[in-house]
């Protein structure tokens, strides 16, 4: 009895078991891999996003930095095969200096589905050198071709880029006047000597500030505040004024001045031009808007009123 109980062990698994298992793998295989496949693409769609948006926050910084003494940006190509995305360095795509062209390629099972970039963007993103903003604020849009997944990349005008549309609140009802203005200098203000405050109609008044005095250790940062008292003697009146910079580089800088005005025009109710050495950087006129013009100096942009 023993010796045959030992015989039909012997002899193993039977055809129809080992026909079960073997279709039993074959199920779960068949299950597991279009499982895999969509595993893997998601993966791809994930990591495609974040690859973007490193690349975005590298031109930023590289813009930032003035590395090559130039603005950086990133192109987005949906008419290549596959599509792709290039790191730039210039204030445009194609850049003036392609041998700097950084190229990224996306994998085949993602796809650049949507550009939908304001500020005359088209299919580009640059940044601006003194804030690391930029104009061409909107989103794109990543798609997996098998299956239409989308995810969305966003950028914001201050320069943040992430996957959460931004909420942008409305200043519509906001006053915007010469109180507070800001314009940018495209030139190096880190070795400027004075900041002369002129009063064309009373130039005896005229007020002289020492811009090394009121620069920061690593020369990144510009702040004064004062009074000016200007006018005919015996009726001067209080011209008020806050000069600061929100991003001062070798390469440029971006003033913010503020110049608040009262409602019964007791002070900052005189003309005034703002040099830097010897350029004009800003002028206010006598009126009760103290309406702003940009300086006679080549090198400044238009104010803007905030």
């Amino acid at each position: 009895m023993l010796k045959c109980l030992n015989v039909k062990m012997a002899k193993g698994f039977t055809l129809i078991e080992v026909l079960t298992v073997v279709g039993i793998l074959v199920v779960l295989t068949a299950m597991a891999v279009p499982a895999y496949h969509y595993f893997q693409a998601e993966s791809e769609l994930s990591n495609t996003t974040e690859e973007i948006i490193t690349i975005l926050r590298l031109a930023q910084n590289k813009t930032l930095a003035s590395e090559g003494a130039s603005q950086w940006g990133v192109f987005f190509d949906n008419s290549a095969s596959p599509h792709q995305f290039v790191l730039f360095k210039g204030a445009s795509y194609p850049s003036l200096d392609p041998a700097f062209d950084e190229v990224h390629s996306l994998p085949t099972s993602v796809e650049i589905y949507g550009i939908n970039l304001g500020g005359g963007g088209g299919d580009e993103i640059i940044f601006n050198r003194l804030t690391g903003g930029t104009d061409q604020t909107g989103n794109i849009v990543l798609r997996l071709k098998t299956d239409s997944k989308t995810k969305t990349v966003y950028v914001e005008q201050s320069g943040m880029v992430g996957l959460v549309s931004p909420i942008i609140p409305s200043d519509a009802a906001r006053i915007k006047d010469s109180r507070h203005v800001h314009f940018n200098y495209n030139q190096n203000t880190q070795d400027a000597v004075t900041l002369h405050l002129v009063f064309p109609d009373y130039s005896s008044d005229n007020y002289d500030i020492s811009f090394q005095d009121y620069l920061n250790a690593d020369k990144t940062e510009f702040s004064w505040e004062g009074i000016v008292s200007v006018g005919p003697d015996g009726s001067k009146t209080e011209q008020r004024l806050k000069i600061h910079t929100h991003g001062l580089t070798f390469m440029a800088t971006q003033f913010s001045i503020h110049r608040p005005l009262s409602s019964d025009q007791s002070y900052n109710d005189k003309a005034l031009s703002i040099y830097l050495d010897d350029q004009e950087l800003i002028k206010y006129a006598a009126d009760a808007k103290g309406t702003t013009t940009k300086g006679l100096s080549t090198w400044i942009e238009e104010p803007e009123l905030q």
